[in-house]
């Protein structure tokens, strides 16, 4: 249904969001940093993107492009002055 909705309304953020989270969660880890990378593409702002992208590259093992992913994330919670998901990038950066 999610990938309906996404071919439908590409811009669809939220959807598409939703998409990468569920090809993650169906052990798609590929297609999911795919859909997380587009999203970040069209929505630099979108911070959740960043988190779980580079929560997914931790699992993969790929943890400089989860830090790259995470010091990126960390500039959108400046620019949207998100001091909540600040905190958390800031730990996982801390924890890699």
């Amino acid at each position: 249904m999610l990938s309906e909705i996404v071919r439908q309304n590409p811009s669809d953020t939220f959807a598409r969001y939703g998409l990468a989270m569920a090809l993650a969660s169906d052990h798609q880890p590929e297609a999911a940093l795919t859909e997380y990378s587009r999203i970040l593409a069209d929505t630099p702002d979108y911070v959740p993107a960043y988190q779980m992208s580079a929560q997914l590259l931790v699992q993969l093992g790929r943890f400089d492009q989860a830090r790259d992913r995470l010091e990126r994330g960390l500039q959108a919670t400046e620019r949207t002055s998100n001091s909540h998901a600040a905190s958390e990038l800031t730990a996982m950066l801390h924890d890699l």
